[in-house]
């Protein structure tokens, strides 16, 4: 077994505690990552304030994880020690499903083993990123490429796929006019994903502070939704808006910035449950839309997307003994975009 040490909370909405925990001896198909870098996700205060319900205790957090390979067990072949290497929100699934076999494992039909708070397929718990060292299976890691630094890959393995997944998977590209609902740590980089695919970029925030910045990150245009004439001027402008945040919208207004056949999909999840007119998607044809992250194969496209574009988030690296602290500020959106912890302030 491999001893390292860690950042857990004993239960929901509790202090962070350094621990230290033993991860799996190395199986045939097993690499062995020594942590660089761990990002804080808003899902990670989610679950480690047990809003979802649910919450595995002690949790050690974190689906953000770069690093360096530390040791390889006996079949691997695609990593060596040396490697830099990610590891996104899964660490295992059947397979063999329908879903598995074509590269959507996040959909697998046996149940995706999440990279924490969840139960591998022998029913012991995950433990996630906010660690020095992590076990993993061969086929849930991907090469982080040279020309990205692991501090600023490490949010693209949760906060990239989850927006470069839908943008490609709803066609977003030339020709294309795609809006992006808020300028956070997933807005921030879907305006990036979407302006290198080619496609006219629309920024809707809540105020115009970000504007310089939405450009900055090739956005076209901006407006804010606090003012009532913004939907009137949008009217059935928009072939696809992206929804990166976890709050409730009026549905039925920004249903009504659809073209004909225009889809409203949704990455952020807010807590309780939107409501929306039918007659805002008939009269329109359109279509409302959820997305969960990508595959393996997919998240290794965008890491390669990301290196050739020069896509990177916008980052903040802290130390350990700094994460209560940035929990308290992600809720206050005062982070510009994405928290990463320096795994190596671990002691």
């Amino acid at each position: 077994m491999c001893k390292t040490r860690v950042l857990s909370t004993p239960g929901a909405k509790k202090p962070f505690e350094k621990t230290t925990i033993e991860r799996r001896e190395l199986r045939p198909d097993d690499v062995l990552i020594d942590i660089h870098y761990s990002g804080i996700c808003h899902s990670d205060i989610h679950s480690a304030y047990d809003e979802w319900g649910g919450g595995i205790f002690p949790m050690v957090p974190g689906h953000e994880i770069a690093g360096i390979v530390a040791a390889v067990g006996s079949e691997v072949t695609r990593f060596a020690v040396g490697d830099r290497v990610g590891v996104g929100c899964f660490v295992d699934s059947c397979g063999a499903c329908e879903y598995c076999l074509m590269g959507e494992e996040q959909y697998c039909t046996k149940g995706v083993v999440q990279t924490y708070n969840s139960l591998d397929y022998d029913g012991n718990p995950t433990y996630g990123g906010y660690s020095q060292k992590i076990v993993v299976t061969e086929r849930f890691v991907v090469r982080i490429p040279e020309a990205l630094e692991l501090s600023e890959a490490s949010p693209l393995l949760c906060a990239g796929i989850t927006t470069y997944s839908p943008l490609k998977h709803w066609n977003a590209g030339p020709g294309k006019k795609v809006a992006i609902v808020g300028m956070g740590g997933l807005g921030h980089l879907a305006i990036q994903y979407a302006h290198a695919l080619g496609a006219e970029v629309t920024v809707l925030s809540r105020s115009m502070g970000k504007k310089d910045e939405a450009r900055s990150f090739g956005a076209d245009d901006y407006f804010s939704t606090s003012d009532p004439d913004t939907f009137k001027t949008l009217a059935g402008r928009f072939d696809l808006i992206l929804n990166t945040v976890s709050a409730n919208l009026d549905v039925d207004a920004y249903l009504s910035l659809l073209r004909v056949d225009g889809t409203l999909v949704n990455v952020g999840a807010p807590g309780t449950p939107d409501q929306y007119n039918v007659f805002s998607l008939i009269m329109g044809r359109r279509s409302i839309a959820g997305s969960l992250v990508g595959g393996i194969r997919e998240t290794q496209e965008m890491l390669e997307f990301s290196a050739e574009h020069g896509i990177a988030p916008k980052i903040e690296v802290i130390r350990a003994d700094q994460v209560d602290e940035a929990y308290e500020r992600v809720l206050r959106s005062d982070v510009r975009y994405r928290f990463v912890i320096d795994m190596a302030t671990l002691s």
